[in-house]
């Protein structure tokens, strides 16, 4: 292993370390009567989970002084900010009707609060790192009238289980025949109230997150999963048997005739892609992009494997907050210099001349389309004075780590690359004028070809791609992530089976812009994920609202798009390695 891959492996493992540290330094042992901290986090309407704001900004019961916590990068990019809670659940200590606080709500207030309600809002808070949830009120509708009673709970029960010192779960309950009428718009006196219940339970503290994680690993749930893998085998199963059977026959047949010497043979023309030999290796057209995409897809295939690898290793257990965004924005720091080191090499070796302006190129190919999708997602936070709005510190923190980090990486990578001297690896030599492509029927242009390369690799992930997005844009858990990593080595080998067939039967036709093609093939599955955005939208989600609706979009454009430049650069890699090979084995002239 070089040295740069020693140290790559050494910063996951700090990484890994770092995220599986506590950050409030806590040991989570308590005595009778101690004080253990509890936070609230955020409200707001459950069917859209991108749009949450402070538990304050509603006309709660609040502390004197309340005080926010110190929170990591990765939990204010995930829309965390806790604040000290009014209730005092103090370690084993029994409350019955506790008197919360006393106040009248104004017109204003309860015209918020009725909004709230009927928007499904809900509220989430951490108890000694225990997440926790519970709804504001409900709203019932009369059948025959057609009126809506909006009603807001007043009473909270915590129930806690403990076992020796330490807290081992939570859940909170609320009475729905102990709720106060705002219907109306008047003044409403409230008395909010709450009671604790302490119970104990042979649960260890070790496996008190494993109650979070049961949801996805239920029988029913884990036959749904294996079924997608079961499936997504018999696609790789069936591409490679046609790979075998047709490629290797007509390639085996190619061959035999191509070297035969028989001096009949020689006076024959050359037909299929043996005919094109002195065209298959021309270099492509707009070879700065072509590197670029080369470049930031491979890094984004290692920022993958990357976060696979936490995740194996247990890293992002069920509500270790903001750990995987902190991964995200670390590993792909910290992989920007093989993106500069892969694209500068691949230029130069299309013998390109300028491979600084290629290297900015890379390094903003993926960064600026996510960085100007930030830019108006974060403005519509800030008016809807979201938490989802990150905070000026914040910025300032992913911009140093972005000119400290991702930049000097980038550009070391590309100085590796400008002197790796490497040349392009061509067993023919290319002509000086190129042939002209014949005329080909429409099914072989290129946007059917993408069709049919996008739809098998989409079809061997798209059961798992509704639990993926369930956890993402909904209240589901997702923590099967070996299952995940089937998945994903499945979709890069179909995508690079079904890429290399696609390029074999276009060079059989006698069209040498493989190129393009290769990547555009390759990557179209990423289109056919934007799809699936489509239909999740409308179809399996009940999300609505503007800031939603933009934030779902927005950023699932940008994942798409990563897609796009990893499975394009999986397509042209598994392309480029097959017409190496079979021209390799026949005699170019």
């Amino acid at each position: 292993m070089t040295r740069a891959g020693v140290g790559g492996v050494l910063a996951l493992v700090v990484l890994a370390c770092a995220l599986g540290a506590r950050a409030d330094g806590s040991d989570h042992k308590y005595k009778d009567g101690d004080h253990v901290p509890l936070y609230a986090n955020k409200v707001g309407p459950f069917h859209n989970p991108s749009e949450t704001y402070r538990y304050y900004d509603l006309p709660f019961c609040a502390p004197e002084h309340p005080k926010d916590k110190k929170e990591a990068l990765g939990e204010v990019l995930n829309g965390d900010r806790l604040v000290d809670a009014p209730y005092e659940l103090n370690f084993k200590e029994d409350k019955n009707s506790k008197i919360l606080c006393k106040k009248t709500l104004t017109k204003e207030q309860v015209a918020k609060l009725r909004d709230a309600v009927a928007k499904d809002y809900y509220f989430q808070m951490y108890y000694d790192d225990l997440p926790l949830w519970g709804f504001l009120g409900k709203m019932d509708k009369d059948r025959e009238q057609g009126d809506a009673k909006y009603l807001l709970f007043k009473h909270i029960h915590f129930d806690i289980m403990y076992n020796d010192n330490r807290v081992i779960e939570i859940n909170v309950q609320t009475d729905p025949n102990v709720a106060v009428d705002i219907t109306e718009d008047k003044e409403v006196p409230i008395e909010f109230s709450y009671s604790v219940t302490w119970k104990k339970t042979d649960i260890p503290f070790e496996k008190r997150m494993e109650k979070y994680s049961k949801s996805s690993s239920m029988p029913q749930h884990l036959e749904i999963h294996w079924f997608s893998i079961i499936n997504s085998c018999v696609t790789v199963l069936l591409l490679t048997g046609f790979l075998a059977t047709i490629l290797m026959r007509v390639l085996k047949n190619d061959f035999i005739k191509y070297s035969h010497e028989d001096e009949s043979l020689e006076d024959q023309e050359e037909t299929g892609w043996k005919y094109i030999h002195g065209d298959v290796f021309r270099f492509p057209k707009q070879k700065s992009l072509f590197a670029a995409i080369i470049g930031s897809g491979t890094q984004l295939l290692a920022l993958a494997f990357f976060i696979f690898l936490l995740a194996l290793v247990g890293v992002f257990y069920p509500y270790n907050r903001g750990a995987l965004f902190t991964a995200l924005v670390v590993i792909y720091a910290l992989t920007s210099g093989i993106a500069g080191y892969t694209a500068t090499s691949f230029y130069l070796q299309l013998e390109g001349t300028n491979w600084v302006r290629n290297l900015i190129f890379t390094g903003c190919l993926f960064c600026g389309p996510l960085f100007l999708t930030f830019c108006f997602l974060n403005t519509v936070a800030i008016a809807y004075s979201a938490t989802a709005a990150l905070p000026f510190g914040t910025i300032i923190v992913i911009i140093l780590i972005w000119a400290l980090v991702t930049s000097p990486l980038l550009v070391l990578g590309g100085i590796a690359g400008k002197n790796s001297n490497t040349e392009f690896q061509a067993p023919c030599r290319t002509t000086k004028y190129p042939r002209e492509v014949p005329q080909l029927p429409w099914y072989r242009s290129t946007i059917p070809q993408m069709a049919m390369a996008g739809f098998l690799p989409f079809s061997a992930i798209y059961i798992e791609l509704y639990y993926i997005f369930a956890s993402i844009w909904g209240h589901k858990i997702y923590t099967i992530y070996s299952i995940l990593f089937i998945v994903f080595i499945i979709l890069i080998i179909v995508t690079a089976f079904v890429t290399v067939a696609l390029t074999y039967f276009q060079l059989a036709v006698e069209d040498h812009e493989w190129w393009w093609r290769s990547v555009l093939c390759g990557g179209s599955t990423g289109i056919f994920i934007f799809f699936y955005c489509i239909y999740y939208y409308h179809a399996r989600s009940d999300m609505s609202g503007f800031m939603q609706t933009s934030f779902f979009f927005g950023y699932m454009t940008c994942v798409c798009y990563g897609f796009f430049l990893m499975l394009g650069t999986v397509g042209f890699r598994a392309s480029l390695f097959f017409v190496r090979h079979i021209y390799r084995s026949i005699k170019c002239e």
